[in-house]
């Protein structure tokens, strides 16, 4: 699940990732976010499960 930022509450399919792609995190496209189209809203982990991602910011 993600928590916060434009893609709050939206599901991310981590089936297949191994335990050091989730401790990565992710930078996820999205059009809503502070930039705009082409803009990505970067999660990270909040526990090294990697059940649940939290918005850590946008970048272009």
């Amino acid at each position: 699940e993600l928590v916060a930022g434009p893609l709050d509450g939206l599901l991310l399919d981590v089936t297949g990732w191994s335990a050091h792609d989730r401790a990565e995190g992710v930078a996820l496209r999205t059009e809503i976010g502070r930039y705009g189209p082409g803009g990505r809203a970067l999660y990270a982990p909040r526990q090294a499960d990697g059940c649940v991602f939290d918005w850590c910011g946008d970048v272009p």
